[in-house]
């Protein structure tokens, strides 16, 4: 072998050990690479845990805009479509769905009943909303005015309260005897089994709300023309009896959290997170089925009979077009 082959061989002796030291290093750095992406990605792990965190007890007022109104809007949007599938099945299977909204007051019960109904066919979907019993309906028996309102087959029935005004606004305030509150704890869990071994769906809702929260939303409604009309003589005597309302509901949640029909929790301080929530989670009790009728195809509209003349416009009276 001569010198020039020597020289050729170290040289390709030399950048083949370069070639894997090369290799050493990529593979090391990749490994370095890959554990610091590992911590990375496990460092953001924890904190996205500890912002959803934060966020799912956020306030209206200190965290909303956080969550985007888009993603509001989208997902509202969403669910809605999902809602009117059920409904379709609903009617199609002759399922009768009862659903109960309870909470404080300003817990954003009603905005989350409206956004359920309003994509709904209002033929099958009712939301019922009692007033004070009159004389004669303090005479009945406690459940007989909400029983005229329960579902047919195939309807929906939201309850914006219930009769669980007994155990909360009626024992708190006054406006029923010991004996009567009493007997309400006692009945209402047979009454409900009787109800769910009929065949109905029956949910419970409780809106939680902080006092901080409520108190928020109170003063937004004094400044507010539109919402005024929400504040009730007793929304105000609820804010001195935060802590009586509270045991009640504490002993109403003992005493009728039964297996067939347990009470759900909606953390309601975030409006639009509360929305979602309860809506997302209703739509998980239904085991309903996508029966959305095909698109129809119209027919050719008829021509008007050739006889027909319209009545002079001046004999009839018109809304004035201010808009």
């Amino acid at each position: 072998m001569s010198m020039n082959d020597d020289a050729t061989s170290g040289t390709v002796e030399n950048s083949l050990l370069e070639s894997k030291t090369e290799k050493k290093d990529k593979t090391k750095s990749k490994k370095k690479s890959k554990k610091h992406k590992h911590k990375k990605k496990h460092g953001k792990h924890k904190s996205s845990d500890s912002d959803r965190k934060a966020l799912y007890h956020t306030s209206e007022s200190k965290g909303s805009s956080k969550f985007s109104k888009k993603f509001y809007e989208n997902e509202l949007a969403r669910l809605q479509i999902e809602l009117v599938k059920m409904q379709y099945w609903v009617k199609h299977t002759g399922t009768r769905i009862v659903i109960l909204f309870e909470g404080r007051d300003a817990a954003g019960k009603g905005g989350t009943i409206k956004r359920i109904t309003e994509p709904l066919n209002p033929r099958g979907c009712r939301i019922v909303a009692l007033g004070t019993p009159s004389d004669r309906e303090k005479t009945e028996w406690y459940f007989q005015r909400y029983v005229a309102h329960l579902p047919a087959a195939g309807e929906i029935v939201c309850f914006d309260r219930s009769w669980y005004n007994r155990a909360g606004v009626e024992h708190v305030m006054g406006f029923c005897t010991d004996e009567q509150y009493e007997e309400f704890m006692q009945t209402c869990p047979e009454f409900e089994r009787m109800l769910v071994r009929s065949g109905i769906i029956l949910l419970k809702y409780w809106f939680s709300v902080s006092d901080e929260e409520q108190e928020r939303r109170f003063q937004a409604r004094t400044t507010d023309p539109a919402r005024r009309w929400k504040l009730s003589p007793m929304d105000l005597e609820s804010r001195d009896r935060w802590v009586e309302y509270s045991k009640a509901k504490d002993v109403m949640f003992a005493r009728t959290n039964i297996p067939e029909a347990p009470w759900f929790t909606v953390e309601a301080d975030d409006k639009k997170r509360a929305r979602l929530n309860c809506i997302s989670h209703f739509l998980s009790k239904i085991p309903y089925v996508d029966m959305t009728p095909e698109p129809l195809e119209l027919p050719p509209r008829k021509s008007a009979p050739s006889g027909y003349v319209r009545p002079p416009l001046n004999e009839q009276f018109f809304v004035p077009q201010k808009y």
